[in-house]
């Protein structure tokens, strides 16, 4: 994996083209011993560098990305799933055969086998199943284009065809109308035919458990599909009234929780504390220790309870909200009905 652009002497087609070059590659993994064997199959030095233990692949695309480091390795499924977020990445040198994955028992352990066996075929019955399934090796298009609304106009300063609905449901819950539109945006682009590769549909994209809990099925119109995702903003920002007393700050919490759910947002305000952050303050406190729920280090301890998550996605999906609403105060009034 490498970064997208040819004019750069950094950019290979062919792997003859790694002799000399520095690969990063995280400590203990496979891919070490078969950047050895292809030194010895082009018939030139690749220098494999080994990070250190904590790092992941993830976090070494995202450096081949940010420029940091030239190249990395990473199973052609996970390399996919990061390719729908970095735009300037080049994934298409494959450095082995294809492989064949799975899970390792002892044969001394059938009745682990059989547990793991009967666990995977109710599983894979599941919603969860689909989502990862998708996720990673269905449809990876993950990333909506995230430009301005094209139905605003600066005369207008109309910013959807469903404005005068959102400052109608944002009252329900005392959000600025406006940074109810930047997370429907960011949600769905106003599309109220828009499904996700998560099974989730509509302007608000609810996942279909949760949509049903409030009433919304696939018949439901864009009323009906504001309603039920500002009853689910509404009931999340009751988890954290408690938590969070700043109202303002709490709004912030609930944005992460509807990108990425609550378990991984409690998890990373149980490790801001355990860090000595502010559990109760999102920026440089419980969004540090959401970026870092993808570290084993961080996912793996005590306090954590839902494991690892993507926690970059959804530092980003608050950040891009923002400054979305910025953008939106800026060219619009915020008189609501």
């Amino acid at each position: 994996m490498q970064r997208n652009s040819k004019k750069e002497n950094y950019f290979i087609s062919h792997l003859d083209e790694l002799e000399g070059k520095e690969v990063f590659v995280p400590k203990g993994s496979s891919f070490y011993e078969r950047l050895v064997s292809l030194s010895d199959e082009i018939g030139g030095e690749i220098h494999a560098q080994e990070t250190k233990q904590d790092v992941t692949v993830e976090e070494l695309i995202g450096k081949v990305a940010n420029g940091e480091i030239d190249y990395t390795v990473a199973d052609e499924h996970v390399a996919k799933i990061n390719k729908a977020y970095f735009k300037n990445i080049h994934i298409k040198n494959a450095i082995s055969l294809e492989q064949q994955l799975g899970w390792a028992v002892r044969k001394s352990s059938p009745q682990l086998l059989s547990a793991i066996n009967l666990w995977l075929e109710k599983f894979k019955k599941t919603t969860d199943y689909r989502v990862i399934y998708l996720k990673y090796y269905g449809n990876t298009t993950l990333y909506k284009s995230r430009m301005n609304s094209d139905f605003f106009t600066s005369k207008s300063g109309t910013i959807s065809p469903y404005d005068e609905l959102i400052k109608e449901y944002a009252n329900a819950i005392n959000w600025d109308w406006r940074l109810l539109t930047s997370l429907i945006y960011q949600e769905s682009g106003f599309d109220p035919n828009s499904s996700s590769w998560t099974g989730a549909q509509g302007l608000m994209q609810l996942m279909p458990n949760t949509a049903s809990e409030y009433g919304l099925d696939s018949t439901g119109n864009p009323q009906d599909d504001i309603e039920a995702g500002v009853k689910y903003l509404g009931w999340l920002d009751e988890q954290f009234e408690e938590k969070v007393p700043d109202s303002t700050e709490r709004i912030k919490f609930v944005l992460a929780s509807y990108n990425v759910g609550l378990g991984h947002i409690f998890d990373a305000m149980r490790l801001a504390e355990k860090h000595e952050l502010d559990s109760k303050v999102w920026k440089d406190n419980v969004a540090e220790m959401i970026l870092k729920k993808s570290n084993p280090e961080y996912y793996r301890d005590e306090v954590v309870y839902y494991g690892y998550c993507r926690g970059s996605e959804t530092y980003k999906y608050v950040t891009e909200i923002y400054s979305r609403f910025e953008h939106y105060k800026n060219v619009t009034s915020d008189l609501s009905l």
